[in-house]
């Protein structure tokens, strides 16, 4: 009869921690998961105006970023990159861009890194922000879409 207790007991304090932690997890693996979908065309107009709306007032309308921006500033950040082929982006997977964008830059810098970037959690949609990214990768020729594409199987 003791051992039924402690079975019942175990059996619901575990249920309740998987109703009560399962969104948060799954969540973050759906997040995760997702991709900036380049050939989604839904996806790519709703990024165009997420674009315009949050990001073309530093990285362009055209994607060109700011001028010098391999250039520390006197602040000790960098001016905004570009977002098109030009610019390294397309060196990092969907997933860092994601969190990049999301976080914000400081998140995920290497110690003494200063990052101008500024997280979009609080404005943007999870949706929002993978379709700003599938916006900004429709612009970027075909070639660097493959390069790109064996960046985010490596990840």
């Amino acid at each position: 009869m003791k051992s039924l207790i402690v079975w019942i007991v175990i059996s619901v304090t575990g249920v309740g921690a998987v109703l009560w932690l399962g969104p948060k997890y799954f969540e973050n693996i759906t997040t995760i998961r997702q991709v900036a979908d380049a050939s989604n065309l839904k996806q790519v107009e709703l990024g165009k105006a997420v674009y315009s709306q949050n990001c073309a007032s530093c990285h362009g309308d055209n994607l060109e970023g700011q001028p010098n921006w391999r250039s520390q500033l006197p602040s000790g950040g960098l001016p905004a990159p570009p977002h098109d082929e030009t610019g390294h982006t397309w060196h990092h997977s969907d997933q860092l861009n994601f969190k990049y964008t999301k976080f914000g830059g400081q998140s995920i810098a290497p110690k003494g890194f200063k990052s101008n970037m500024p997280g979009f959690k609080s404005q943007l949609s999870d949706e929002e922000i993978w379709a700003s990214l599938a916006f900004i990768k429709s612009n970027w020729p075909l070639k660097i879409r493959r390069r790109h594409a064996k960046v985010n199987s490596t990840q």
